[in-house]
């Protein structure tokens, strides 16, 4: 997660998630500022930037159910 000037939340750093599924679905429902502040997700071999995340969520094949609709 790239560094943030000010904003009341503190620092996220590094975070590791059981299923790619559960990050994905904290990257976009919990911290929704995700696609502007240069985050990224790595699974496997595979990178994922912020608009890249979202896809991932919005695609057909995303296991879990969605808390909101986008």
């Amino acid at each position: 997660m790239a560094k943030r000037k000010g904003g009341a939340r503190p620092p996220l750093g590094y975070r590791r998630f059981a299923t790619a599924a559960e990050a994905i679905r904290f990257a976009v429902e919990d911290f929704p500022e995700i696609r502007t502040l240069g985050a990224w997700m790595q699974i496997g071999d595979e990178r994922f930037d912020g608009d890249g995340i979202q896809r991932l969520y919005d695609s057909g094949e995303y296991p879990l159910s969605r808390r909101r609709s986008n």
